[in-house]
């Protein structure tokens, strides 16, 4: 062999190594960064939650982060999800919108959560799309029906209840073509929640052939309720929909009833019903219906509850038993539940993807009676129910008749004066 001949070969040889060594050392990269996944160890599944635990919507963060934190510690004592516990990091947002960002910035940065759950309100869950869509992140069970939410479809976006524009379709329709009234207001929250609800209103009516009589509202964070409560009264409105939040629709409620101003109010499933009928005055609560996204609690009646509303009962009692149920609690329970199925779907390796296309799959699945939860590759919404209760005895009942309803108009029609009923 020659000398240039064994030069030859000892390069080749050399840069084969090389080559090897490099591919090596690509192989391991690629497996070290596929092994490692944000917010997953072997012992620990980390989510990031947003939502209002003090100030004026305290009440409906707190009840959905108990409502599924009531699941999650059942499914952590019993040993968690393919041998990963859940925690979640909850920060406070108070219902503002730039709080919501630099929280959500600080969980999926410094917290390097694995998904965002359990978010609460259309301003705050808004604000933070552009983050969510650029972080490539799921985020699972919004406590807020907003249509930007929905439309136009975001893959990392997963809604479990069903949308305001559903539940406001359904109330217009049950008042106009069942009640008969055909002068409807709008009351509402001056912000992005308030606007979708507002549309939703407006859509609803122009199907019918009719448009809002008027239009008030107040801004976040107040009570300052009185202007658009002049605005609507001076309408003869012979029902105002509500969008807007447990504290101020009841001020605007009593407001009305001390003006002798009262038609029938109903309110979007978010106002809080329980929050909102512990601030009511006592007189004529009858005429006050409420859209819902999940089964009314019958607390007083187990029998009548459905199996997944009776296991959430159960499950609050043991963990938070300070909490009384509720159907805002009830909806956040809901959510974990969905988060379960979707983790233990998704395997023991998990990943974003894997996740997503766990939840994706979700076809039929059954929480109980009445509770039926389907996703899809294009649809992204599970439920689409919507269920109806009127206050009674300090309790949102089910409606199972709209003609009671009718006949409770009726006799409040009967009751005022000459004056008062020759107004339209």
């Amino acid at each position: 062999m020659t000398r240039h001949g064994t030069s030859f070969r000892l390069a080749a040889g050399l840069l084969l190594l090389l080559v090897l060594l490099a591919g090596c050392g690509r192989t391991d990269q690629t497996q070290a960064a596929q092994d490692e996944v944000l917010g997953v160890s072997d012992s620990e599944i980390l989510l990031g939650s947003s939502l209002a635990l003090k100030g004026h919507a305290s009440y409906l963060g707190t009840q959905t982060l108990s409502g599924a934190m009531c699941y999650i510690n059942k499914v952590n004592e019993a040993g968690g999800v393919h041998g990963r516990t859940i925690r979640v990091i909850a920060y406070d947002d108070g219902y503002d919108p730039p709080m919501c960002l630099s929280n959500t910035q600080r969980l999926i940065v410094e917290d390097a959560v694995f998904a965002l759950f359990c978010y609460v309100g259309t301003p705050t869950a808004v604000k933070i799309l552009p983050m969510v869509e650029e972080a490539k992140i799921p985020l699972l069970g919004l406590f807020t029906g907003a249509n930007a939410l929905r439309e136009p479809f975001n893959r990392y976006i997963f809604n479990v209840r069903a949308s305001y524009y559903q539940e406001i379709g359904a109330a217009i329709r049950h008042m106009v073509k069942d009640l008969g009234l055909s002068r409807i207001a709008v009351f509402y929250q001056y912000d992005a929640y308030g606007f979708d609800g507002l549309t939703g209103v407006e859509l609803a009516l122009k199907e019918l052939g009719l448009a809002p009589v008027a239009r008030g509202s107040y801004i976040r964070g107040t009570v300052n309720v009185e202007e658009g409560l002049n605005r609507i009264a001076g309408s003869g409105a012979q029902a105002v929909a509500m969008i807007g939040t447990y504290e101020p629709c009841a001020k605007f409620i009593n407001l009305a009833n001390q003006r002798d101003f009262k038609p029938l109010f109903y309110a979007v499933s978010f106002v809080g019903a329980e929050e909102l009928a512990r601030r009511l005055d006592s007189q004529d609560r009858d005429l006050l219906i409420l859209s819902q996204v999940v089964p009314p609690l019958q607390v007083l009646q187990p029998d009548a509850m459905t199996s997944s509303a009776r296991e959430y009962v159960d499950l609050l009692r043991h963990y938070f038993p300070e909490e009384k149920p509720n159907l805002v609690g009830l909806e956040g329970f809901i959510n974990a539940r969905v988060l379960v199925e979707g983790l233990h779907r998704a395997g023991r390796q998990l990943t974003r993807e894997r996740f997503i296309e766990a939840i994706e799959s979700i076809q039929g699945y059954s929480l109980g009676q009445d509770i039926m939860v389907s996703f899809s590759p294009t649809n992204h919404q599970g439920m689409e129910q919507v269920f109806f209760t009127g206050l009674e005895d300090g309790e949102f009942v089910l409606i199972r008749d709209w003609d009671d309803i009718r006949k409770a108009i009726a006799s409040r029609r009967e009751t005022k004066s000459p004056a008062e009923k020759a107004k339209p």
